[in-house]
């Protein structure tokens, strides 16, 4: 892929911003028609059922790894030199970060990506939602929860002044995680055909795993040819909605990969939603459906910065190259949100009207 005549032209910023639009464009079109969501999958599982949403979210996880290892195995983009990888992990970040992500999310009914999604169909209560998860994520990032931050993150680090590697540290080979996407992919198919789940709605499913792929290739490329350092990236969305909230206060922000993939993913979705003729205004039902919300988004602002990524950023990115860090996030994401759709959500509805 030849991007010297692009960056050549608009310049490496610019380029690293339209990279991340694109990729964002993909994700939310993808996102926006699978109606894929974390939080739908955890609940779904947590009640026990094996339905609809748990195919899509398992779909899009096992898809996210076959593009992305088919993509390294290629020589597209090298694993070790991505940001989440190359930098020290936290393991108590990504236990304690997961947790409260997990109940937030089930309390604001939808993770980060979700809600930028649904925002972009019309939806209300996203839009508050997603607010305070971007101020609160700015405030983990370096405002005034950011010692807190610190604080929890360095109570158990990675070793070696990096992360670790899972298929390095289970001594598979390079291959090893292409097989286990594929393994997960069949597991998801046979799934969604006990629930028929159509052809079509699989095909986006998947097609947010390749949004999470594009992003990698994009910014692997952009940093080889970069005269200055480029984070290699893909999509998440708890920094990127921290900078580019940010962005649209500061005049003199540069423009980044992330800048560009949150408005991607907001066109995708809208796009998509208005093609099929779902664009629709939606508000908070009741004052304590708006509570639960605003806290479920402050506890994944600072939950999701904590854990080094948000569902998608490190249960679907950092899942893709295998970040042990990244998985343990997603395993307390899950653990969190089952234990807080038990404690709160099967609790309110057992309670008698």
């Amino acid at each position: 892929m030849d991007i010297i005549p692009l960056v050549e032209w608009i310049g490496e910023g610019p380029a690293a911003a339209l990279f991340g639009l694109a990729t964002g464009v993909i994700f939310g079109v993808a996102a926006q028609r699978s109606r894929f969501c974390l939080r739908a999958a955890t609940v779904e599982f947590a009640r026990g059922a094996m339905g609809d949403r748990v195919a899509v979210w398992l779909l899009t996880f096992s898809t996210a790894l076959v593009w992305v290892q088919a993509a390294a195995l290629l020589g597209f983009m090298r694993p070790e030199d991505a940001r989440m990888m190359a930098v020290p992990g936290s393991w108590s970040g990504a236990i304690i970060g997961g947790l409260m992500f997990g109940a937030g999310m089930v309390l604001a009914r939808g993770c980060s990506g979700r809600l930028l999604v649904l925002a972009a169909t019309g939806n209300l209560r996203s839009v508050v939602s997603g607010l305070i998860f971007a101020v609160v994520a700015q405030m983990t990032l370096s405002g005034w929860l950011a010692p807190a931050r610190d604080r929890l993150a360095a109570l158990w680090i990675t070793e070696g002044g990096q992360n670790v590697n899972l298929l390095t540290w289970a001594g598979l080979p390079q291959w090893g995680g292409l097989a286990l996407g594929a393994g997960f992919a069949v597991l998801a198919l046979e799934i969604a055909r006990r629930n028929r789940i159509g052809v079509s709605w699989l095909v986006f499913a998947s097609g947010v795993g390749f949004a999470v792929a594009v992003g990698w290739v994009f910014t692997f490329a952009l940093s080889q040819i970069a005269f200055e350092p480029v984070p290699i990236e893909s999509v998440t969305f708890t920094g990127p909605s921290a900078r580019t909230l940010m962005f649209t206060l500061d005049r003199y922000a540069l423009l980044e990969f992330d800048v560009g993939l949150v408005p991607g993913v907001f066109l995708g979705a809208f796009a998509a939603a208005w093609w099929a003729g779902e664009l629709k205004f939606q508000g908070f039902e009741n004052e304590v459906n708006m509570r639960k919300a605003m806290i479920g988004a402050a506890l994944m602002g600072f939950g999701g910065m904590l854990a080094g990524g948000c569902a998608i950023g490190a249960g679907v990115t950092g899942g893709s190259i295998f970040v042990a860090t990244a998985w343990t996030a997603l395993f307390c994401m899950w653990i969190g949100a089952m234990l807080t759709d038990l404690l709160v959500d099967q609790r309110g509805l057992a309670q008698p009207a």
